[in-house]
């Protein structure tokens, strides 16, 4: 009955430790700093800078649209000499002699013009709205990355926390094994508490950096640097 009672108390008092551990990730939640992540992504991340350029060359071929409007008219020139004769002494068969100038229109490509036109100018508005799109997707992912982030440090402190408190514990039980206190059996379930926590802390670890470097991937800087 006395083991019983003693591995309780472990028990009783690990639970205790990690509901008081607990934290609210909200009161870590700063959205001044959030504003600037979003700003910086909308900046760097790479997705971004890529719709962006898209919209700029879509832009330019509404001049080149417009330009090409002289497409249609189609100059040319012919020059004939005023002498008489020719070089081989024939006589000129021309009644007109000297610069010739003609234009021709492309009726074709004159009806054709609006339109192209046109087309460039939609397609430069759909490009606009594709960038406007991609703003929003990169707001609301760099907010999903940043609560994950938080998450991430929460229950980081949590584990660390409670990694600590177990060890504490595990000390505590080992003095009073060794003054034979208690037994065997609940002095290896404390020892097993300190390895469950402490493999929980490096996997928590490993999901706080997994998180940070997500958020730093879209921002374009490192955490530290954001001011």
């Amino acid at each position: 009955m006395k083991k019983i009672t003693t591995l309780s108390f472990f028990i009783l008092i690990l639970f205790a430790t990690r509901i008081s551990a607990q934290e609210s990730i909200l009161t870590e939640l700063n959205y001044a700093t959030l504003d600037k992540y979003i700003s910086l992504a909308k900046e760097n991340y790479t997705r971004g800078k890529i719709t962006r350029l898209q919209m700029e060359i879509v832009k330019l071929d509404i001049p080149i649209a417009q330009v090409s409007y002289l497409d249609i008219f189609n100059a040319s020139y012919f020059w004939r000499p005023d002498q008489n004769r020719d070089v081989l002494n024939v006589n000129n068969p021309y009644s007109v002699n000297g610069f010739q100038f003609g234009i021709n229109v492309n009726l074709g490509n004159f009806l054709q013009k609006p339109f192209i036109v046109k087309r460039a100018k939609s397609n430069y508005k759909l490009a606009q709205l594709q960038n406007q799109d991609n703003q929003i997707n990169i707001e609301m992912e760099v907010k999903r990355r940043y609560y994950a982030y938080l998450q991430a440090v929460s229950q980081l402190k949590i584990r660390t926390q409670t990694a600590q408190d177990n060890k504490n514990i595990s000390e505590t039980t080992r003095h009073k094994f060794e003054r034979g206190e208690i037994s065997l059996d609940n002095y290896n379930a404390s020892r097993m508490l300190v390895s469950t926590s402490n493999s929980d802390r490096i996997s928590y670890e490993v999901t706080y950096l997994n998180t940070k470097d997500a958020l730093e991937e879209m921002i374009g800087q490192k955490l530290s640097d954001v001011k």
